[in-house]
């Protein structure tokens, strides 16, 4: 029995089925992993992605964050691909419990899954600062200075910035989610980014599934599929 046939066979079996995603879900959307750092940012910012944002550095240096973060954090013309719509499907059906995601590009929920976790927050939404106004992301479209709000207050992304702790009740959920599980999918991460990769410490099922480029020897995997994530689930 193939690799894919033994998933198929898994997921044909269960009924709660949890994802795990990061970066590597959205970049065949289109949205580059800004950690693989091109040769733009060498040109075009004085700091690495890392530093920019930063929450010391969103606070210090206010314009040139935004400068960054609309230039790339920001790919609101991009489309769900084939890993996105499976999911949906899966919940649709009944199969899939949650989708908890590392990314903030909101495409889970744009391609119609509704439990979607998200720890690193979500570039859809925004709030100022001293009200606590919420602005979707046309605000933030609207000029290229530093968003402000009605009552004058900054506008803060509803991202999870470096140094900046994961929302309590988000990361809560999920580790719920992954310790109920019959299946847990692990797909597009490197699972390097503490303390989110920390969470598939608590699954205690023996169906652990990777699907990644690279082979991510830490996960214990079940099964292993070293492919590109769209790739493998329009296939099943």
């Amino acid at each position: 029995m193939t690799e894919l046939e033994r998933l198929r066979q898994w997921i044909a079996g269960s009924g709660n089925i949890v994802f795990f995603g990061g970066a590597g879900v959205s970049t065949e959307s289109g949205i580059p992993d800004f950690r693989s750092t091109d040769g733009l940012y060498h040109q075009q910012y004085a700091y690495p992605p890392e530093t920019i944002l930063s929450h010391t550095f969103y606070k210090s240096n206010p314009r040139e964050f935004w400068r960054f973060y609309r230039d790339k954090m920001l790919y609101l013309d991009a489309q769900p691909n084939a890993a996105h719509r499976k999911l949906a499907q899966w919940e649709a059906e009944g199969k899939l419990r949650a989708v908890i995601t590392q990314n903030i590009d909101g495409l889970h929920q744009k391609a119609g899954s509704r439990r979607v976790l998200e720890l690193h927050g979500s570039v859809l939404r925004n709030h100022c600062e001293r009200c606590g106004k919420f602005y979707g992301v046309e605000r933030i479209m609207e000029n290229s200075g530093i968003p402000r709000c009605d009552c004058g207050g900054p506008i803060k992304p509803d991202v999870v910035l470096y140094e900046e702790g994961l929302d309590q009740d988000v990361l809560e959920q999920a580790v719920a989610a992954i310790a109920q599980a019959d299946v847990l999918i692990i797909g597009g991460t490197s699972l390097v980014v503490y303390p989110a990769a920390g969470l598939i410490r608590y699954y205690r099922g023996d169906k652990l599934v990777v699907i990644n480029k690279t082979a991510l020897e830490q996960a214990g995997a079940d099964l292993t599929i070293q492919a590109p994530i769209g790739q493998v689930m329009e296939q099943l």
